[in-house]
């Protein structure tokens, strides 16, 4: 069997659900699109996948589908978003769908009233459906708008004002940022405190139809309350996101997360800016040319949320010596003046366990690519994560 037939095979694989012990995400066809995007032999892709399928990460193994407690239809498929239920029958749903409009049409017709809840769980279900656009794989694709459509929780883009002056004309993507984490560094105790007891308030969540089982996360209750409840800061939207031209806000937005990420090294929540960027990018790719603008704007309110949602952004300076130090530097001839080479980081990435670590390479690969060898990327995709350890709320039954 070829590599293309493996993985064609893999990502068409419908033995498992969705997620598993609850809301955790299955992942392994993530990695399958990673490892065969950084050159993966077939027997590795193979091994990791039934690996994974056994015995992930988190010490559980993969589930069988769930039965769905509803049939999703045209007439119900949009008054379901978020809750959590009948994963299969928005597959059958959207199977049926793309047979009649074709897959940019089956994206064209769904994906504007699911963009704003991009984040929802933890942006696994828009990495889903991104990376299966980038495979360009039918199965994985419309399992990516079910999950979406599952796991919805908005963050809110019909809040977006304009940008107050410091946010005019001639800021770029990186100066948006270091206007916000200045304005944390001018208010951060604050800001903390506020976020703290924001997530502290979980009769407040519920009345916010916050769905029980994101209570267990931890992290996704989190991110959940800054969506709902939302910050003047999150909804400035920057002058850039509609003046400049869409592929250059993609360039900038990729400078922006990589900074963060390697503002905390390893960070496993600011990795996923990385990767759902990819998928963000990927998704915009097959709409319309006039609503890639939208997919921006969702991207950076979103972004801010998981952001806030940690009670800390990286320190301004930080982040401002960190772009003086790569904002030009770029890898002369291919060859790295300092730290590992490709080489090193892909043949690491290639044999780990931890799937976001080969997702964190692939990605900043080929942006490190597109952009004429720029250092940055090289650095980040360098420093691989570590799962993290499940919160003692696990310790409790799925509520599902």
């Amino acid at each position: 069997m070829t590599n293309s037939q493996l993985v064609d095979e893999l990502l068409d694989d419908r033995t498992y659900h969705i997620e598993f012990n609850g809301h955790l995400t299955n992942h392994a066809k993530h990695a399958v699109v990673a490892l065969a995007g950084l050159g993966a032999p077939p027997t590795k892709i193979k091994a990791y996948y039934d690996n994974y399928a056994r015995l992930t990460p988190y010490g559980y193994g993969l589930e069988a589908p769930r039965a769905s407690k509803h049939a999703i239809s045209a007439s119900n498929w949009d008054s379901l978003l978020g809750k959590r239920t009948s994963f299969s029958a928005y597959c059958e749903f959207l199977d049926q769908q793309q047979e009649l409009l074709g897959i940019d049409g089956l994206l064209k017709r769904y994906l504007l009233a699911l963009l704003p809840g991009w984040v929802g769980a933890f942006t696994h279900a828009t990495i889903h459906l991104g990376w299966a656009l980038d495979a360009n794989h039918r199965r994985m694709a419309i399992e990516g708008l079910a999950y979406m459509a599952f796991s919805y929780v908005s963050c809110h883009p019909e809040r977006a004002v304009t940008a107050p002056a410091g946010g005019a004309r001639g800021e770029r993507a990186v100066d948006s940022l270091l206007r916000v984490a200045g304005a944390w560094d001018d208010d951060r105790d604050e800001l903390h405190r506020w976020v703290e007891a924001l997530v502290a308030d979980t009769e407040a969540g519920a009345a916010q139809g916050i769905h029980p089982e994101l209570s267990r996360s931890g992290l996704q209750y989190r991110i959940a309350r800054l969506l709902a409840e939302g910050h003047p800061l999150i909804y400035e939207t920057p002058a850039w996101i509609d003046d400049q031209d869409v592929s250059t806000s993609w360039e900038q937005l990729f400078h922006v997360v990589t900074l963060l990420y390697l503002a905390e090294p390893g960070d496993f929540v600011l990795l996923h800016l990385i990767t759902s960027l990819h998928a963000m990018e990927q998704i915009a790719r097959r709409l319309p040319a006039d609503q890639g603008r939208y997919v921006v704007k969702c991207f950076w309110i979103g972004m801010l949320c998981i952001l806030f949602s940690r009670a800390d952004l990286p320190k301004r300076s930080t982040l401002a010596r960190l772009h003086a130090t790569y904002e030009d530097a770029t890898d002369s001839a291919g060859q790295p003046l300092e730290g590992e080479g490709w080489g090193q980081i892909i043949a690491r990435a290639i044999e780990e366990e931890e799937e976001h670590n080969p997702k964190l390479v692939y990605v900043l690969h080929r942006v490190w690519k597109r952009t004429g060898g720029r250092s940055i990327y090289r650095a980040a995709a360098a420093c691989f994560t570590t799962t993290p350890e499940l919160p003692e709320s696990f310790e409790e039954p799925p509520t599902e």
